[in-house]
């Protein structure tokens, strides 16, 4: 019953999200011939770590800021509930805040040697500051997250540093085109976060807790929402038009028929729970887009 607990806290249906910027990285890196097995296998390792951090600290932080009660909409976390306890979970984002980091060593360390260099200790601040930012996004005295500046962060680590970073761990040098896909993983994971949270503005409001959604308005979300999608797809087919040179090279554009029914559903729906599953079908929709593109560079 414990373990069942810890897993349903990990939200495991949310790693595919987290790994696509490792398979969006590594295809660029791919097509550019620079592609490390060692270094994608350490870096999809370091980022399902980082990603698991990021949801118990956020099970935590919610609970002990009291955003999560029994007026929350999504599936209940595990301090509140009470199937974990405040000082486990506490123990929990520590033990997987180390795992990250010596994950992350063994990944840079694969990618630019054991001696000491400007590259290496670069991306040793940027994988603390990624643990820095798993951790803060509820948790401490003024998280982030609470302050509306949660789709900014969700953009540059998961979309720019997660992709750029994964290309020049694979080819130690960057690409201006990489900045398209990532721009695209990014923004396609900013649209998960606004889906969240749209789905629970109602107590994230009363709870103090200021997010976008909060700040601007349910209605305006909805055209965040359509914003953000659509630069997504805008990013990812300039891409494509400037880097494939066949046409069965973009079936990696197929999932944008899941993005369209998702909008869909979010103009139509008026209630919010009636949103929470959109976040599944936007997570895989992006984790389909990585996972095509890399096939594509493959096959």
């Amino acid at each position: 019953m414990r373990m069942k607990a810890w897993i349903s806290a990990m939200r495991l249906r949310t790693l595919p999200l987290a790994a696509s910027c490792v398979f969006t990285g590594s295809a660029v890196a791919k097509l550019s011939g620079n592609f490390s097995f060692t270094v994608f296998a350490l870096a999809l390792l370091t980022t399902v770590l980082l990603q698991i951090l990021s949801n118990l600290a956020n099970d935590y932080g919610d609970s002990v800021s009291k955003v999560d009660n029994e007026f929350r909409v999504g599936p209940q976390r595990a301090v509140q509930s009470g199937a974990i306890s405040v000082g486990a979970m506490k123990a929990g984002v520590i033990t997987f805040a180390l795992l990250s980091l010596a994950s992350g060593i063994w990944l840079l360390v694969a990618a630019f040697g054991s001696a000491l260099s400007s590259k290496l200790v670069i991306f040793l601040l940027l994988g603390i500051a990624a643990i820095g930012a798993a951790i803060k996004y509820t948790v401490g005295k003024s998280p982030y997250g609470y302050r509306g500046l949660g789709d900014i962060f969700v953009f540059l680590f998961f979309g720019i540093v997660g992709v750029v970073g994964t290309y020049f761990l694979h080819a130690t040098k960057i690409t201006p085109t990489a900045f398209l896909p990532a721009a695209a993983v990014g923004f396609f994971s900013a649209a998960v976060l606004n889906m969240n949270n749209m789905r629970d503005h109602e107590n994230d409001r009363k709870s103090g807790k200021r997010t976008l959604v909060v700040l601007m308005g349910f209605d305006n979300a909805r055209w965040y929402q359509t914003s953000l999608i659509t630069l997504g797809w805008a990013s990812a087919i300039l891409f494509g038009a400037l880097k494939l040179t066949s046409w069965s090279d973009w079936i990696f554009a197929l999932p944008i028929i899941i993005f369209a029914f998702h909008l869909k559903t979010v103009w139509r729906e008026r209630t919010p729970a009636q949103l929470d599953p959109e976040l599944k079908k936007i997570a895989l929709g992006t984790f389909a887009f990585s996972l095509l593109l890399f096939a594509v560079m493959w096959f």
